[in-house]
């Protein structure tokens, strides 16, 4: 499972993409009122992007944060590799630890390895802009 930390992150930078049009600069504290996200944490969260350079963090008055990379060059694996690690992708579903660690593979490896494959692929092409694009034609889910 995705920690929350994570999908606050996806949902987080999601709205920032359909709110910052033109590199236009949004508020820490219009995107955690909308989200309903406490300030402090969706902050913590954001410094990582900063600091991977995904986003740029304005100081000021009218400061906030804009995307650095373009959205559609943002994917949810990254996203999940700077906040959560590669952890997800990794461990077994019985235990909590890769299979291969004690060299005794679990009674379903090989069928989730299978699906975990598939999930690393869905993560790797699926970028913050197509989030975006998808929420449009659907009911509001990011919100």
């Amino acid at each position: 499972m995705l920690s929350n930390t994570c999908k606050y992150g996806i949902r987080a930078l999601s709205y920032l993409a359909s709110k910052s049009e033109d590199g236009k600069v949004i508020r820490i504290k219009q995107i955690s009122n909308d989200l309903k996200l406490p300030t402090p944490f969706l902050s913590k969260i954001f410094q990582q992007f900063v600091k991977n350079k995904i986003l740029i963090s304005c100081k000021g008055p009218h400061g906030g944060y804009s995307f650095i990379k373009d959205p559609s060059e943002v994917s949810l694996y990254d996203i999940v590799m700077i906040i959560d690690g590669d952890t997800f992708f990794k461990t077994c579903i019985i235990h909590n630890r890769t299979c291969e660690s004690e060299g005794n593979l679990c009674p379903i490896h090989e069928d989730y390895e299978k699906i975990k494959k598939s999930i690393i692929r869905l993560f790797q092409n699926t970028s913050i802009y197509h989030l975006v694009k998808a929420e449009s034609k659907s009911k509001k889910i990011i919100l």
